[in-house]
């Protein structure tokens, strides 16, 4: 009971100072009118910050906005140093007109009440604190993305009121601070440098305070979505230098699969990008390594170009039994006639044939119906045999030597064709291009090199 006086005769003190001190006080008029200018000092609180868009050029930030200026007019005495007010007492006196130079979409916290506080000292100091977020413009420069550091700045001041009437400056004790718990997902905040800046407009010289965030980027997300998997693709392309040169399909398909996922990946990349008119660090490296994967097709193209043809491919040679009747028909040619007088023209030659294990031979036949000058000939096709000199020697699965002279057509043996069984097949492996030969070492260097080249001057930096 004795407490509820007391409390009465605060509550009633207090209410007739603040009449008092608003008796006659207009608020459309400056501290110090006509005198020096007033003096606005100013620190923030960093809560959190993002997102932060490349895409737009801009960073959102929540803080704690804190303004402090001394009005004589709202000095006062008492055994109180502060009053705690009430922010409806934000409109029955002056506060300065600050806003965000590079502001976007800044707006107040209102939940679940105005997040905004004053306070007043008996000096008549008053301190203006606002919960903020602010979406501010930032001036990116792109070109070592994604191992660059932005700096994106925060500047505002008065709007209307030149440095005649109100000058803006950082609070010594306390300028920009950051909340220890404050993380960023892709970025790492290492500076906040601060500084006061003087605008001169048409209107007049104006009072500004500037306020840069250096940002660092995270490179973890792209070593592993693009960086990575290009890495791979050009090493997967490398597989082809140890493919068949002939085997032109699993070459030409692992080339363009590799161009076509390399193509998906740079378009990737830069989905998340603005336009902007000069390459990325990350834009040189896809090129990069599209045009190591270019330069594997291309290679493959010159080394098929230098194949010929039919040397190369793994073959099986194979003899057969002479019951394979069916291999002889795969061989029939048309028949010729050959007079006694252009068998005699016939080089002494011997013919060495062999494709896939199948057989053929000269057959002489007596034709009765058009006497004993005339004989017949089976003659195979020049593109499966090899001819050559009788004193040479060729290990063939099996040969044929011919003799011709005079009117008579000699059929030779051939070497034990009809006598052997089915011999088990022997591969003749496929030979390899000097150029794949080459390349195996010469493209894995190369790459090597020109990424060190590439890591070291953009780290560096």
């Amino acid at each position: 009971i004795k407490n509820q006086p007391t409390q009465s005769n605060n509550h009633r003190n207090v209410s007739e100072l603040l009449d008092n001190l608003l008796r006659g006080y207009d608020n459309s008029i400056r501290p110090d009118f006509g005198g020096p200018p007033a003096i606005v000092e100013v620190d923030i609180m960093v809560r959190s910050m993002g997102p932060i868009s490349e895409v737009d050029m801009t960073y959102s930030m929540d803080c704690y906005f804190r303004q402090s200026w001394v009005d004589r007019r709202l000095a006062f005495q008492g055994n109180k140093e502060t009053l705690a007010l009430s922010i409806s007492m934000l409109q029955r006196i002056w506060k300065p007109d600050t806003y965000f130079y590079n502001g976007k979409q800044s707006y107040l916290h209102t939940i679940t009440t105005p997040n905004k506080f004053v306070r007043l000292y008996q000096d008549g100091r008053v301190l203006y604190s606002s919960r903020l977020t602010i979406k501010a413009g930032c001036p990116m420069n792109l070109e070592d993305f994604p191992m660059d550091t932005q700096r994106c700045p925060l500047k505002f001041g008065s709007f209307g009121y030149t440095t005649n009437d109100v000058v803006y400056r950082w609070n010594r004790a306390r300028q920009v601070a950051i909340a220890e718990d404050m993380k960023l997902s892709q970025f790492d905040l290492i500076a906040t440098p601060s500084a006061n800046q003087t605008d001169i407009l048409q209107s007049g010289e104006y009072s500004m305070l500037l306020v840069s965030f250096h940002l660092q980027r995270h490179m973890g997300n792209f070593l592993i979505q693009v960086y990575g998997p290009c890495v791979l693709l050009v090493v997967l392309s490398w597989v082809s230098f140890w493919l068949n040169r002939e085997a032109t399909a699993d070459r030409v398909s692992l080339g363009i699969t590799t161009v076509l996922t390399m193509t998906f990946l740079g378009l990737e990349a830069r989905t998340d990008l603005p336009k902007v008119p000069y390459p990325t660090a990350l834009d040189f490296f896809v090129f990069l390594s599209f045009a190591f994967i270019f330069a594997t097709i291309i290679q493959f193209a010159v080394v098929h170009y230098f194949t010929k043809y039919g040397s190369g491919e793994c073959y099986f040679s194979s003899d057969f039994s002479s019951d394979s009747s069916s291999d002889e028909d795969d061989w029939n040619v048309p028949i010729r006639r050959i007079n006694d007088t252009n068998e005699r023209s016939i080089p002494r030659k011997a013919s060495s044939c062999s494709a896939g294990g199948s057989t053929s031979a000269f057959q002489h036949h007596s034709n009765p119906d058009r006497g004993s000058n005339t004989r017949l000939v089976e003659v195979i096709p020049l593109s499966a045999c090899s001819v050559i000199p009788i004193g040479g020697h060729r290990h063939q699965p099996w040969s044929m030597q011919a003799t011709m002279s005079g009117s008579n057509v000699h059929r030779l043996s051939l070497q034990s064709q009809r006598k052997r069984k089915r011999k088990k097949r022997t591969p003749r492996f496929n030979s390899v291009s000097k150029i794949d030969r080459a390349s195996r070492i010469v493209f894995p260097l190369c790459f090597i090199i020109i990424n060190a080249f590439y890591w070291y001057s953009y780290l560096s930096r």
